[in-house]
């Protein structure tokens, strides 16, 4: 279990790295002069590979945490409150995951009309979700 463990870390914190810096390379972008072609397609390249490998990663991430759920009932029976709350907020960091796949697919058809500050605040919704999970993991409140 303790493998399962370690692996799951190791994958959930490669995946919140890659959250941390394509809202960086949206910032960027939002940022690109008109007529600069080419800053412009190397940071879409790096978006889009950057999302592709983030998603790879979220996988095992995901997967691993919920063989530690379900396989060795982890979170489960009384006093595991601070999982449900956990998964809630393991959604959101999915449905955040997915939020940078549209915004991206908004960008590379250029109809974002974002600005680089909408970017570097909505930068900061993984810090805050993965500091709340990690609250609840360690400190297990409820």
């Amino acid at each position: 279990m303790l493998w399962i463990k370690a692996l799951h870390i190791v994958f959930v914190a490669s995946w919140f790295a890659g959250l941390f810096y394509l809202p960086r390379i949206f910032v960027n972008l939002a940022m690109v002069p008109a007529g600069s072609d080419a800053e412009r397609a190397r940071l879409m390249l790096m978006a889009r590979k950057l999302l592709r490998f983030t998603t790879l990663l979220a996988v095992p991430a995901l997967g691993l945490g919920l063989y530690l759920w379900v396989g060795y009932g982890i979170g489960m029976g009384p006093g595991s409150g601070w999982m449900h709350a956990k998964l809630t907020l393991v959604l959101l960091v999915i449905g955040y995951h997915h939020g940078c796949s549209v915004m991206l697919r908004k960008l590379e058809a250029g109809i974002s009309q974002r600005s680089h500050v909408f970017y570097r605040w909505f930068n900061e919704i993984p810090v805050l979700l993965l500091t709340a999970i990690v609250i609840l993991v360690v400190v297990k409140p409820f």
